[in-house]
């Protein structure tokens, strides 16, 4: 990788996130009415909507008000949760390490199992192991989260009694959401691995490298899937960014004290600085991921070249 593209790279990821910052902060702002009355209800008073107007700033001009937000910013202040009473930052980062483990799991699940799938549907193409895969794929795609954590909690923690229903605390705990979220994500990533495998399959260096007499096992593992792994690379990184933030549904039917269901508590309390501050850790997530993604692509394929 070199040097000019790490450069412009960051430069446009400092630019993005630039614009995520000016989205973020008109959250606030599309708020119909007065926003520090929206936040404390109807049941607040002159004096404390008035007090919380001047603590947030929004009696000040709109510029002045952007311009303050992104000098907090920059000095790693969010805000202060309206609920909590503490910065918003740590309220995140109580949340944070919940996420993370349940998406580390999930995607650990994904990998093991989507990858696999994909590649043994493209080697069976046209036959009864590749329907059935593609056909438990797109279903896994098309079953809603809350239906088949429903159906997990009423099986596994109401029937069988081998694992809790919901909460936090153990390994018994993470078994229901991180399956839950591992289903859903599993298809894609079986159908775009089946995609790009056959796509590599009919090329000529893999009929070479058989011709040649090596294992099958060989040609599929170092010729085909490390080449068929780019694109994947990219719908990976992705799916692991949507896996940390993007688990509201699954989080709120387990009760699992993440990021997703935070933010659901936050916007029925209107607690907008919490939502402001996860929308803005989560944009930038994304950004460095994709970085990440950007990185990983030479070291797959000798063939890919910054510019």
């Amino acid at each position: 990788m070199t040097t000019d593209y790490v450069l412009r790279r960051a430069a446009q990821s400092a630019i993005l996130l630039f614009l995520v910052t000016i989205v973020v902060f008109l959250i606030l702002q599309l708020v119909p009415g007065d926003p520090a009355t929206v936040m404390l209800g109807g049941q607040a008073t002159l004096n404390e909507i008035e007090l919380l107007r001047k603590q947030m700033g929004l009696d000040r001009p709109l510029v002045e008000q952007y311009l303050r937000y992104l000098a907090g910013i920059l000095h790693g202040d969010l805000g202060l949760s309206i609920r909590a009473g503490i910065p918003v930052l740590d309220y995140i980062g109580q949340r944070l390490p919940a996420s993370l483990a349940l998406a580390s799991v999930a995607f650990a699940l994904v990998l093991v199992v989507g990858i696999p799938a994909g590649v043994l549907a493209s080697v069976k193409s046209g036959t009864v192991v590749d329907h059935v895969v593609m056909t438990m794929a797109i279903l896994g795609q098309a079953v809603p989260a809350f239906w088949l954590g429903l159906l997990m909690i009423i099986l596994f923690a109401v029937r069988l009694r081998v694992l809790p229903p919901f909460g936090f605390g153990s390994s018994a705990h993470l078994v229901m959401p991180a399956l839950t979220l591992a289903l859903l994500q599993t298809g894609l990533v079986a159908r775009v691995t089946r995609s790009e495998m056959l796509g590599v399959l009919s090329q000529d260096y893999i009929r070479t490298a058989r011709a040649k007499g090596l294992l099958e096992t060989r040609v599929i593992a170092k010729h085909a899937l490390r080449n068929a792994l780019i694109p994947l690379i990219t719908v990976l990184g992705i799916q692991f960014g949507t896996l940390v933030g993007g688990a509201v549904v699954t989080e709120t039917v387990f009760g699992w004290p993440g990021i997703g269901s935070l933010v659901v508590n936050a916007v029925y309390q209107r607690d907008y600085p919490v939502v402001q501050g996860v929308v803005l850790l989560l944009a930038a997530a994304f950004v460095m991921i994709n970085f990440v993604v950007d990185s990983l692509y030479a070291a797959l394929d000798p063939r890919v070249v910054y510019v």
